[in-house]
């Protein structure tokens, strides 16, 4: 195998890594987030990091860990809820990269089950020393505004919106 020949599957080989490890990380939001693991939940982030969705923009891992710990979320958790967050596509770009995914938030209620929000949700991603961590997720309701559809647009699938 010629050097070029090696050099290109290596770097073959770590963007397909670089894509699951980003897979993984996004899909366990919804069974830590669910099980009220808020140390977990804000470690997906980096410290800095910005989750913005059409209801809260929390700043940080504290926010985020707070909002685990809420009277609100812990409410979702005891009455019965699932987050689901997936499929994710991604694409990377050295040690940046951006993902999209839709997110349902399904609550146990009256015997049953409802979707209570579906999501598109856009996030950004860097390389750490800890991994791949987010550096922003945007989340619109999939409520008919153009906004939601906006971020399923872009990102993984074309031109990154604008940072806030």
């Amino acid at each position: 195998m010629t050097d070029d020949r090696l050099a290109a599957l290596e770097r073959r080989l770590q963007r397909l890594e670089d894509e699951r490890e980003i897979v993984q990380l996004l899909t366990t939001y919804g069974p830590l987030v669910d099980s009220g693991c808020a140390d977990e939940v804000a470690a997906i982030w980096t410290e800095d990091g910005v989750y913005d969705n059409d209801v809260i923009m929390m700043t940080g891992r504290d926010e985020i860990r707070a909002m685990v710990r809420s009277e609100s979320h812990q409410g979702f958790i005891a009455g019965g809820c699932a987050h689901f967050n997936g499929p994710v596509a991604v694409q990377v770009d050295g040690d940046t990269a951006v993902a999209v995914t839709h997110s349902l938030m399904v609550l146990h209620e009256d015997g049953g089950f409802r979707v209570n929000r579906a999501t598109a949700n856009h996030w950004q991603l860097r390389r750490t020393d800890e991994g791949w961590r987010a550096t922003v997720r945007t989340g619109r309701i999939l409520d008919g505004h153009e906004l939601a559809h906006g971020l399923l647009r872009t990102g993984a699938l074309g031109q990154l919106p604008p940072t806030q």
